[in-house]
């Protein structure tokens, strides 16, 4: 199978999405299981990143932040 570049991949994996944002997985992963997440397809119940719909989320963003629970 032959290596696909990050950049020419529809779907991204979390630790990908991490790589290629220079986000941490941590906050990847908090911000796919907010309500209404637009880049995150469910493959069963293994959790995706839609790359082009994440891209264009981040790059309209000034500051990423999450609120917490604790």
């Amino acid at each position: 199978m032959e290596h696909v570049p990050i950049y020419q991949k529809v779907t991204l994996t979390i630790r990908e999405a991490a790589e290629y944002s220079n986000i941490g997985i941590n906050k990847i992963d908090a911000m796919l299981k907010q309500p209404g997440c637009p880049f995150v397809p469910y493959i069963g119940n293994r959790k995706l990143v839609k790359r082009r719909e994440f891209e264009n989320y981040i790059s309209g963003k000034v500051v990423i932040s999450l609120l917490t629970r604790h």
